[in-house]
């Protein structure tokens, strides 16, 4: 690799540089999205995923590197492993994110271990013993590949399981396009075997995640439009008081639920709701979600005004996996 093509003093590649800046940066702006809106699972998920995905390029472009002050087999573990963490972890994005149960077990055990399991054994156990990299490389990937092609088949047919006989488009063509964006990850194992650079193993690995991302966020900016257009019906058309009863018995709400969110409406925090209803922030909380279930909402203020109003009944209403 050219020298002029890294960032000085380290083997970071420029182009990967630029991957880990814009990551870095779009990390920071979901956190802060994030932690104004806990309840928010989908973004939390992305969040992990560009986590893992800012590790993965950090190590991966650092080292090797003989001069950073770790032993050359510890930075190999660190690297490969990070790879090895971002790929166990598209099954588990795929079903929370999108709610493809066919993948719950490989999710949950299928991938430590035909993924996880092989690297603790051949890169951190047997790669101690013998220190012969380039041989425990070749016998560590060859399950993790053939178990990335399982994979890759798994999540179709997950997603053709899902929209099968009722199709919903949109959902489908978006599951589609994050299947094609994480499938060259399934490559991985080949990268390691013939070595090669690190500008087309960023560019195979990175390109992926931007276009998950780019969706990730055109689909908050559709969200957030949808609240605020919600947010001017409520406005123009009034709440009505015994629409929230109404709606608190379709929706099979408890006692406990209505007192909860009644206090809820009046703008007090979980912890203000405990100590009113000595129960603890904990309970209050898992009572908020509870109801967020099944409502079918994704925040407190949304459950609020679905609660309040008809509004999110009507026709048009769009949709988010």
């Amino acid at each position: 690799m050219a020298e002029y093509m890294l960032i000085p003093g380290t083997q970071i590649h420029v182009v990967t540089f630029v991957f880990i800046i814009l990551e870095f940066i779009m990390f920071c702006f979901q956190l802060i999205y994030y932690l104004f809106r806990p309840q928010d699972l989908q973004r939390l998920w992305y969040l992990i995923l560009l986590g893992l995905m800012l590790i993965y390029n950090i190590t991966g472009g650092l080292f090797p590197d003989v001069d950073i002050p770790v032993p050359v087999p510890v930075q190999m573990s660190i690297a490969y492993g990070s790879g090895f963490l971002m790929a166990s972890y598209f099954p588990f994005y795929f079903y929370k994110a999108f709610d493809l149960k066919a993948l719950r077990w490989h999710a949950l055990y299928g991938v430590p271990l035909f993924l996880m399991l092989p690297y603790v054994i051949f890169f951190i156990i047997v790669y101690a013993i013998n220190g012969d990299f380039e041989k425990d490389l070749i016998y560590g990937m060859i399950m993790p590949f053939i178990y990335a092609m399982v994979l890759l088949w798994m999540m179709f047919r997950a997603i053709w399981k899902k929209h099968h006989p009722q199709v919903n488009r949109e959902e489908l063509m978006e599951e589609l396009a994050m299947y094609f964006a994480v499938s060259p990850w399934a490559a991985l194992a080949v990268f390691g075997l013939v070595e090669e650079s690190q500008l087309i193993e960023v560019l195979c690995t990175n390109t992926g995640i931007v276009a998950i991302s780019i969706l990730f966020i055109w689909k908050s900016v559709k969200r957030s439009r949808l609240e605020y257009r919600q947010f001017m019906e409520m406005m123009i058309n009034g709440v009505r008081p015994e629409l929230f009863t109404e709606n608190c018995l379709k929706y099979h709400l408890t006692n406990r639920e209505i007192e909860i969110v009644q206090l809820l409406r009046t703008g007090l925090k979980p912890r203000e709701i405990g100590e009113r209803l000595f129960i603890a922030e904990r309970t209050v909380t898992t009572h908020l979600q509870n109801m967020m279930n099944k409502t079918q909402t994704r925040s407190r203020m949304e459950l609020v005004r679905k609660l309040e109003t008809n509004i999110f009944d009507t026709p048009d209403r769009l949709t988010f996996s």
